[in-house]
C-alpha cells in the first residue's frame, strides 16, 4: 500500500463513514441479553468495561511500537498523519476520558482510601499519566505538519517505544490490583451504579458509544499505518533444545 493509500483509507474514517462503522461494531459487538439489566448474564461490567478500554489502548501502542524501526530505517515511509491520527485517540479516549474523567475522577480516590497494595501504587500510576501526556504532546506535535523530519525519527520512535513498555506495566498492575480493589471498596449496588455512572460519562463524552468509536478508528489506523495483522505477529518456534552429549 502507497502512503497515498493509506493515507486515503485514514480519511475514510471521518462522518458518516466513521458513524456507520460504530453502528456496526456495535451491532455485531452486543450480545443478545445485554440489556438484561444489574445481575443480567450478559451485563459489562466496570471492570470489564475498563480493562476494554485498555486494550484499545495497547493497540495504539502497539502501532507505535511496531511503526518505531521503520521510522528509524526511513522516516518517510511512515503516514505521519496516521500516526498524528493514534496519538489524538489516545489523547482523546485514554486521556480525557479513561484516565481523567474515569479512574482519576472516581477510582483512584476510592483505592487510595481503601489502603493496601493498591493505595500504594496511585502516586506512581499518576505520575505516569503524567509522563505519557508530555510524550502524547510531542508525537502530536513532531507529526503535526504531515511529514517527520529526520532528526525527528530517532527522539519520536524513542518515546514511542519507552511510552509502550511503560503503558504495558502501568495496565498491567491496573487490572490486576487497582481494578480489583476498586471493586472490592464498593458493595454490590454500588459497584453497579458506579458501573451505569461510568457509562452515562462515556456517552456524554462520545455521544454513543465511545468504545466501539476508539475501536473503529484504531482498526483504520493500523491499516494506514501498515501494522501486521494478529497472525503475522506469531512467534516463530524456539531452536530445538540440543542433545546431551553421549557419556563415553
Amino acid at each position: 500500500m502507497t502512503a497515498h493509500d493509506r493515507r486515503s483509507a485514514l480519511l475514510a474514517v471521518t462522518g458518516a463513514g466513521l458513524a456507520a462503522s460504530a453502528t456496526l461494531l456495535s451491532a455485531c459487538s452486543k450480545k443478545p441479553d445485554e440489556d438484561k439489566g444489574e445481575g443480567g448474564e450478559g451485563e459489562v461490567t466496570a471492570n470489564e468495561d475498563l480493562m476494554r478500554e485498555h486494550g484499545v489502548l495497547r493497540r495504539i501502542l502497539i502501532a507505535y511500537r511496531e511503526t518505531a524501526p521503520t521510522l528509524l530505517a526511513d522516516a518517510s515511509a511512515v503516514d505521519a498523519s496516521a500516526l498524528g491520527q493514534a496519538a489524538l485517540l489516545f489523547r482523546d479516549f485514554g486521556e480525557t476520558y479513561h484516565e481523567r474523567l474515569l479512574e482519576e475522577q472516581h477510582i483512584f480516590p476510592l483505592v487510595r482510601k481503601a489502603g493496601g497494595e493498591g493505595a500504594g501504587l496511585i502516586d506512581t500510576l499518576l505520575a505516569q499519566h503524567k509522563r505519557g501526556r508530555e510524550i502524547t504532546a510531542f508525537v502530536l506535535d513532531t507529526t503535526k505538519n504531515g511529514s517527520i523530519g529526520t532528526g525527528d525519527a530517532q527522539p519520536l520512535a524513542a518515546a514511542m517505544v519507552a511510552f509502550a513498555r511503560m503503558y504495558e506495566a502501568h495496565t498491567a498492575r491496573e487490572d490486576t490490583v487497582i481494578f480489583p480493589a476498586f471493586k472490592a471498596s464498593l458493595g454490590e449496588k454500588a459497584y453497579h451504579d458506579l458501573g451505569e455512572q461510568f457509562e452515562d460519562i462515556e456517552h456524554k463524552q462520545f455521544g454513543g458509544d465511545g468504545f466501539d468509536i476508539a475501536l473503529g478508528k484504531i482498526a483504520m489506523i493500523e491499516q494506514a499505518l501498515g501494522i501486521p495483522v494478529l497472525a503475522a505477529m506469531t512467534a516463530p518456534a524456539p531452536p530445538a533444545a540440543s542433545k546431551p552429549a553421549a557419556s563415553s
